[in-house]
């Protein structure tokens, strides 16, 4: 295995999304004619590993994904897709008892959707995933991890990437109804909960920044490294342990807001990857996350790094 770059590993799930528009979204036992659909990339893992694939394009990071996709052809188009982004696909595994994963999508005319995932293969993810990936867990100079798969994987993972020195960030993504594990909290370096996973994991919702840093200090508590807690149009509060701040948000015109949180993950590893200091990286990540509102889509809203660099000299942090 090739190991002259630093590595960002994505540990996740893989989905294909099938999106489709309609004046408005049907009813029970209704049939509504859509205006348009499409079959694109999507699932968390896959999404921060094609983000962070898209910044590192020329940057001399290795951006690479491990979890499980069917043989069928969804997990074919995802290969293809993730291959088009520069993702290095070796740790990924195909299942031949399971179909890849799926999203079916219904958005209306103003923007409110409904969604019904299949988790498919990334419910079948377990710690024989975590065995195959090893050599690239421990290798890693970052690693992402989200929620779509399970938690005892996730949590397995996290453990043998730090036991090997990596950085883990968590996206608490999607939260869980009883929590995270209890031994998953002492293996997390950075947590990235947005507005309603903080609520959810701390019964606080951090509308103000005083708000925002109390949550923060719950997370801390519970035995986690550094928080980011990501404020939608308010910025992001963050907390590495010692120091802690708030970033302002950047003036930008948001068109679509499913991809920002995936871009700002992504963002935040390619930043740390690199030996970004920990405030300068919380902004790199909220340009990503910015950026990925003025485009449709998930993978494909991800940014390169020169849109990023524009738009960071553009709105320098006051």
């Amino acid at each position: 295995m090739p190991n002259a770059k630093p590595l960002i590993l994505s540990f996740g799930s893989i989905n294909i999304d099938l999106t489709a528009r309609a004046a408005r979204l049907p009813r029970p036992g209704e049939t509504v004619h859509g205006e348009s659909y499409a079959v694109m990339l999507g699932g968390k893992g896959s999404n921060q590993a094609a983000a962070a694939g898209r910044l590192a394009d020329g940057s001399g990071i290795q951006v690479a994904l491990a979890g499980r996709i069917g043989q069928d052809s969804f997990g074919t188009q995802a290969r293809q897709e993730l291959e088009r982004f520069g993702v290095d696909l070796a740790p990924l595994r195909e299942d031949a008892a399971q179909a890849t994963g799926i999203a079916l999508i219904g958005i209306d005319g103003s923007g409110e959707n409904c969604i019904t995932v299949v988790g498919g293969a990334n419910m079948a993810v377990d710690e024989t995933d975590v065995a195959a990936a090893s050599e690239w867990l421990e290798r890693a100079a970052v690693v992402l991890l989200q929620l779509e798969v399970p938690q005892q994987a996730v949590l397995a993972a996290a453990r043998k990437a730090r036991a090997a020195g990596a950085l883990v960030v968590l996206d608490p993504a999607p939260a869980p109804e009883h929590g995270l594990l209890d031994a998953l909290w002492q293996e997390i370096d950075i947590l990235t909960p947005n507005e309603s996973e903080t609520f959810q994991l701390t019964g606080l919702r951090p509308d103000t920044v005083e708000d925002a840093a109390k949550a923060a200090d719950l997370l801390l508590a519970k035995g986690v490294k550094a928080v980011l807690v990501k404020m939608g149009s308010r910025g992001v509060f963050w907390h590495d342990g010692t120091q802690s701040g708030h970033s302002a948000p950047f003036r930008i015109e948001p068109v679509d807001t499913v991809a920002a949180g995936d871009c700002f993950n992504a963002g935040l590893a390619f930043a740390l990857a690199q030996g970004k200091p920990f405030p300068e990286a919380v902004r790199i990540a909220s340009a990503c996350g910015a950026l990925a509102t003025t485009r449709h889509g998930a993978a494909d809203a991800a940014p390169e790094w020169e849109a990023v660099a524009a738009l960071m000299a553009a709105q320098p942090e006051a």
